[in-house]
């Protein structure tokens, strides 16, 4: 069984601009985009930004996986 992450993020620079994603694998070939942000300042920012968002993102999941059992 694979054990790489299913939910993680990415950052990306563009003239400038910083643009933070927040990717869920659907398959072992496909990345899907759940949620995403750009007009930061820096690469920092955009991270914190990411950082908290998949935190909140990841409490949701379980949430909703606990509430099945």
């Amino acid at each position: 069984m694979a054990t790489g992450k299913k939910y993680d993020y990415r950052i990306i620079e563009s003239n400038g601009r910083w643009r933070a994603e927040l990717t869920r694998r659907a398959t072992a070939r496909k990345t899907l985009v759940s949620k995403a942000q750009d007009g930061f300042a820096s690469e920092e920012e955009a991270s914190v930004w990411a950082q908290a968002e998949l935190k909140a993102l990841l409490a949701n999941v379980r949430a909703r996986q606990d509430a099945k059992k």
